[in-house]
């Protein structure tokens, strides 16, 4: 008993007293320092309040050194005896060098995700003796803990917003840097690209359309390319197609052999070498696919937590999740408030994930009845808070669909609903039924 009571949380004082002491003796290496530890990481009160007075200073460029770091302690009130002339002084002399100081950082931030591995651990074993809640919810929220920890997030809390404008400008040096002038990721179809800036992350990207549009192969296409061309994983989680037909559909569009004559398997010599290529470039990407048609959103979000590099999320498509697995009939009016929940679930993933969710919806048939069949916001099937969580909105639309005598034969219209990043409108696409792919045309279609 008195060993559990004397027993201490995870800490190193050394390597805490020779971060601090590090940037006390060499300034310059305080950016590097800030850019990757928080006060928080620091299990002594005295040691977080000298970092967080050093932080501060540096945030509002202020001169580092043990005499503006003492008068700056005064002004902020953490001034007293543990804290003061001789401490700062112990801090110098006990730092061998300041050039060591990212392996100082290193054992601190170490310390500092043991002791949050504990407390989570001891806040779900509490959660679980309570028994507050069924066990999946639980489950659930023992999930969401150690993800945030995998991720070197803190889960939820105020933040001052100093450190957001550090990280913010952390965004803005990234964007500078960035010669496409894009912050997200590439579609691969540049047109659209220019618009909705990419695909930036904890986005909600809705694709909706009427069945046949093509909004299935508009998200392979955009799920492959990204897979291609970041490096990263991207998950697609289809509810109505099987990953074979997914598969299927992908080399077509990579081997530009027709969907039809790929299916009846009647291919040349040279159709095998194209399908061989296609399929060894397909294949190197971190493509994942789950056709499981009874997924909820908590099932793709646990699955998603375990990818490693997650870049991407796709999922085809919304109307067809269930809002807790299983399945479920629902009167109209109930429908239209689980697809509003998930909806809701479905931003909330994004945001935790940080990454861009593109999610396919179905529209309703009430275009069918107007003269102009262009799709609206108000099209979206059983829409509730559809469009309210959503960040962009895209409706997909080919006048050949209902016009066979039309001048602009398999030329798509990608209609800007919605778009918190940016300016509506509507940009052309190619349509190449025969590979079921979409292609930018290399000219802007200025909306009137």
């Amino acid at each position: 008993m008195d060993d559990i009571l004397s027993r201490q949380m995870p800490h190193s004082t050394e390597a805490e007293q020779a971060v601090l002491g590090s940037m006390l003796i060499d300034s310059r290496c305080v950016p590097e320092v800030v850019g990757v530890i928080r006060a928080d990481d620091f299990y002594s009160k005295v040691n977080k309040d000298i970092f967080e007075t050093i932080y501060g200073m540096f945030n509002y460029s202020m001169v580092i050194d043990p005499v503006t770091v003492l008068g700056q302690m005064k002004v902020n009130g953490v001034f007293n005896e543990q804290t003061s002339s001789d401490y700062i002084l112990e801090l110098m002399n006990i730092t061998p060098t300041a050039q060591n100081v990212m392996e100082y950082v290193r054992i601190v931030r170490d310390k500092a995700l043991l002791r949050s591995i504990a407390e989570a651990g001891g806040d779900i074993c509490s959660l679980a003796q309570e028994g507050a809640g069924e066990a999946l919810d639980i489950l659930e929220v023992a999930e969401k803990k150690v993800y945030s920890l995998r991720q070197g997030r803190s889960n939820g809390g105020l933040e001052p917003i100093s450190k957001v404008l550090v990280n913010v400008y952390e965004q803005l040096s990234i964007a500078a840097k960035n010669t496409d002038s894009m912050p997200g990721l590439s579609s691969g179809l540049s047109d659209l690209d220019r618009v909705i800036l990419g695909l930036n992350n904890s986005d909600l990207i809705l694709i909706a359309s009427r069945p046949g549009m093509g909004k299935t192969s508009i998200a392979l296409n955009i799920a492959l390319h990204v897979a291609k061309t970041s490096g990263k994983a991207v998950a697609v989680f289809s509810l109505e197609m099987a990953k074979e037909q997914l598969a299927l559909r992908l080399l077509s569009s990579e081997s530009f052999i027709d969907n039809k004559k790929l299916q009846t398997g009647r291919l040349s010599a040279e159709d095998w070498r194209k399908i061989a290529a296609a399929a060894s470039s397909i294949s190197a990407c971190n493509l994942l696919i789950d056709d499981n048609p009874s997924l909820s959103v908590a099932d793709m979000n646990s699955r998603c937590r375990r990818v490693k590099d997650l870049g991407l999320v796709v999922i085809d498509y919304l109307q067809l999740m269930q809002s807790a697995g299983g399945s479920v009939n629902y009167s109209n009016e109930n429908r239209q408030q689980v697809v509003s929940d998930i909806s809701r679930m479905l931003k909330i993933m994004a945001k935790e994930l940080n990454v861009p969710v593109v999610c396919l919806s179905q529209l309703s048939r009430a275009n069918e009845s107007r003269t102009n069949k262009r799709p609206m916001l108000s099209d979206l099937r059983e829409s509730g808070a559809i469009e309210q969580d959503a960040d962009i909105v895209i409706g997909l639309y080919r006048d050949d669909y209902y016009n066979k005598e039309t001048e602009n034969p398999n030329v798509a219209e990608c209609i800007i609903l919605k778009n918190r990043r940016g300016e509506t409108g509507t940009v052309e696409l190619q349509w190449i039924p025969e590979f079921t792919r979409y292609v930018s045309i290399e000219r802007r279609h200025d909306d009137n």
